[in-house]
């Protein structure tokens, strides 16, 4: 990376502000509905409720409740609203953290600590995973120093037999994923349940991506399978603020089944000149923007705003199913949120990707299968459509591209 000397002298706003936009005209047009990853749109009210009730806090910092009671005021409602939604039970606990690592790599502290000191486990330590789980177990991991065992998936699901079998008496977690990433599927969260009660384990539901929109979908109609803590044996869940709760990144959260357990996630620390210091996640400073902003948009939306925003996700996939499979492609599983991975074996996919890209779409891509990936937001309700005819017009492109050195390749 080169070298940039700081300027001599202040640049007047106005200037600066013109040039940072400048900088993002290469960006793609996501308010436009343009991309499906990295991205959560839910229309400009909610944007805007995001940026106010952001900046109204910018500068307060979560770390000194004591300094700052409005931010653990709303911290601890924002918490509520999630177990209330998630089925916590009496004396179940959260925090706010920066993102769905942050709260992924805490689930595994507290859960790594307990086996420690509550179980007595000595030695090297495991966790069990299925190979369609985020790669965040694996960063989390790696800092921790805990083996990572990733199992086959069956019908791109968690297989809870091979995790069995996987799991042993240094296992301190078990991973299921409401939905997986990849394919947008909800593990057999039920099976994973009855293994961690039957063998005494720790069994985190990573419901990132599911944790705001799958109980909105429920109230919605559709028969969603149980997956949070109505079931007895999940002791922890991450559920992430910024993807289908429409908050200000980056903001997620972190529960467990009971207060005891969260105590083995809290850093508490006294041994040094400063004093006290007591951290609940990952970071020291927690901006206190990403807390009043979720606090606002959560309160803003309500119940009833939630549901309509995800039954317009909810259609969006649905239009999209049936387009691309009209197109003669093969939807991987049976989505139920917002998130869908298709394929096609007749054609390049990577290639369809990049061609898509020419008409302004950014979205992803799944390896195992190669797949086209979409992760949608309530704005894809208005585009879809225009997805859909882009997309048969990148297929169409790759074909034709390829028919000639097919041909080539047929007589040489």
């Amino acid at each position: 990376m080169t070298q940039s000397a700081l300027p001599s002298t202040g640049t007047p706003w106005p200037e600066l502000k013109a040039r940072m936009l400048g900088y993002a005209t290469g960006d793609v047009r996501w308010r436009d509905g343009k991309t499906a990853v990295y991205v959560f749109n839910a229309g400009p009210e909610v944007e805007q409720v995001q940026k106010e009730a952001y900046a109204l806090f910018q500068s307060e910092n979560g770390l000194g409740p004591a300094a700052f009671p409005s931010l653990k005021r709303m911290e601890a409602e924002v918490v509520g609203f999630g177990l209330a939604l998630l089925h916590g039970p009496e004396g179940a606990s959260g925090v706010i953290t920066s993102g769905g690592t942050d709260s992924i790599t805490m689930a595994m502290k507290a859960a790594r600590d307990h086996a420690r000191k509550a179980r007595g486990v000595a030695g090297p330590l495991n966790i069990v995973i299925p190979r369609s789980a985020h790669p965040a177990f694996d960063k989390a991991a790696a800092l921790m120093e805990i083996e990572v065992r990733r199992t086959p998936l069956k019908d791109y699901l968690a297989d809870p037999d091979a995790m069995a079998a996987a799991a042993d008496g240094a296992t301190v977690m078990v991973v299921g994923s409401a939905p997986n990433f990849p394919y947008g599927l909800i593990d057999p969260i039920a099976r994973l349940s009855a293994l961690a009660v039957s063998r005494d384990l720790w069994l985190h539901v990573d419901a990132c991506v599911g944790g705001y929109i799958a109980p909105f979908v429920r109230m919605n109609g559709t028969d969603i399978p149980p997956f949070d803590f109505e079931l007895p044996g999940v002791r922890s869940m991450s559920a992430d603020l910024h993807k289908y709760g429409y908050c200000a990144k980056g903001a997620s959260t972190v529960f467990f089944r009971d207060k005891a357990l969260q105590d083995f996630m809290t850093f508490d620390f006294k041994d040094w000149p400063g004093g006290r210091m007591v951290t609940p996640t990952l970071a020291g400073t927690r901006p206190g923007g990403a807390i009043s902003a979720a606090w606002a948009v959560m309160n803003f939306l309500g119940v009833e705003g939630y549901r309509a925003k995800q039954g317009e996700v909810v259609r969006a996939r649905e239009a999209i199913e049936a387009g691309v499979t009209a197109q003669g492609f093969a939807v991987l599983g049976r989505p139920q949120l917002g998130l869908v991975a298709f394929t096609r074996e007749d054609v390049d996919i990577l290639a369809v990707w990049a061609k898509l890209r020419e008409k302004g779409w950014f979205t992803g891509i799944t390896t195992e299968p190669k797949s086209l990936h979409l992760m949608l937001s309530p704005v894809h309700a208005q585009v879809a459509g225009a997805y859909l005819e882009d997309l048969a017009w990148a297929v169409d492109e790759v074909q034709g591209a390829a028919a000639p050195a097919q041909v080539e390749a047929r007589y040489s």
